[in-house]
């Protein structure tokens, strides 16, 4: 099997990193090899979820009695940074005396939340640490367990020094995961620009929303449209705002599966634009294959050459909103039922689906439900 380096990168070829589980992993590795070697590791070598090897760099490594000792490593998430890069992640490993099976059992430390709602991987009541994450920790700890012929219990408690801190800045409070991030990691390794981690977090919304009960989601594109929905819909629970970014048709699709009565997507104008275009992946939408099309269709509205030049002409969608909205409106209405016209075509069910556009202040600028 290749090993992979971390370091190694190429100019043609952006670089690898790694995820919070294989951190995780190869901090409980390098604390266990601490306890069974006495010797302190320069570096571990991890299996990854893919069959892969990849070697780790170990920050930090210190023996806490006979049979216990702490490890960090640096998370490095390649060229492709998330909130967790450069993050130190843990583990506090204690061999057992009280067994003679090779047993791993992993908990939450500091800076690791935990789960209080339903509907995720992890059940209620257990420290956020994915399924993934805890299969390569077990496989690190077991492997070196047989390798120095020791059949013992190992305790593993994981922990990130500023998590608390950290995870203020993701969704993990509307998932229901306090204090702290979440351990994450489907193959171990983090592939720049692979937007898995948006994709995870939204099926996870969608997945709490589910498990919650609630019928009807409120799909926004960020946090400005979803404040503005809020205010709109408040009476609906926070489970039921749903931020998807970019993508358009596979969050539409998700909803679709999971069988909600409702769909209100809900949009800036510019991103209406885009979405009205049947577009799956908004941002990979041309800015000027977009506009063409505003003008098209403003000269569909108008019959105005004049005006559809003037669309055309504009730097931005925002720039020609303030075009439409002094001058022909209806353009506006418009673009929203092809909007919702193109989200019909991603559920592919008879799901209820509402269309909503924000003007740049948060107004109401379109309802397809008083269209």
């Amino acid at each position: 099997m290749d090993v992979q380096h971390i370091s190694m990168t190429t100019k043609r070829r952006l670089r690898t990193g790694f995820t919070t589980g294989t951190a995780a992993a190869a901090a409980a590795r390098g604390a266990l090899s601490l306890i069974l070697t006495g010797e302190k590791p320069s570096s571990v070598q991890i299996k990854l979820l893919t069959g892969d090897n990849i070697i780790i760099p170990v920050f930090t490594c210190i023996s806490q009695g006979e049979n216990k000792a702490k490890c960090t490593v640096i998370k490095d998430a390649g060229d492709d940074p998330d909130i967790t890069h450069r993050a130190e992640i843990g583990a506090i490993v204690t061999l057992l005396d009280n067994g003679n099976q090779r047993t791993v059992s992993i908990s939450g430390g500091k800076g690791i939340g935990m789960v209080t709602k339903p509907g995720l991987e992890i059940l209620p009541g257990e420290a956020a640490i994915n399924p993934g994450p805890r299969k390569m920790i077990t496989q690190a700890v077991t492997e070196l367990l047989k390798k120095y012929n020791k059949n013992k219990p190992v305790k593993v408690e994981i922990f990130v020094p500023e998590g608390e801190k950290l995870a203020e800045k993701t969704l993990n409070a509307r998932l229901g995961i306090l204090g702290g991030i979440s351990i994450l990691g489907t193959t171990g390794v983090e592939r720049p620009m692979s937007h898995d981690a948006y994709i995870a977090t939204i099926r996870l919304s969608m997945s709490v929303a589910k498990a919650f009960g609630i019928e009807k989601v409120v799909l926004t594109t960020g946090r400005r449209s979803e404040r503005f929905s809020q205010a709109l819909f408040e009476k609906l629970p926070e489970e039921a705002f749903i931020q998807i970014g970019d993508f358009f048709k596979m969050s539409l699709e998700d909803a679709s599966k999971n069988g909600f009565k409702k769909i209100i997507l809900a949009a800036f104008f510019g991103k209406a634009v885009k979405m009205a275009q049947g577009v799956p992946h908004t941002h990979a939408a041309k800015s000027s294959l977009t506009m063409k099309k505003l003008a098209d269709w403003s000269f569909e509205i108008t019959k105005s050459r004049e005006f559809a030049k003037k669309i055309l002409s504009a730097n931005t969608a925002r720039h020609a909103f303030d075009f439409i909205m002094n001058e022909y409106p209806q353009i506006i209405s418009h673009l929203g039922r092809k909007m919702v016209k193109a989200a019909r075509m991603f559920t592919g069910s008879d799901i209820d689906i509402q269309g909503i556009i924000f003007d740049f202040s948060g107004e109401v600028v379109f309802d397809s439900d008083g269209d």
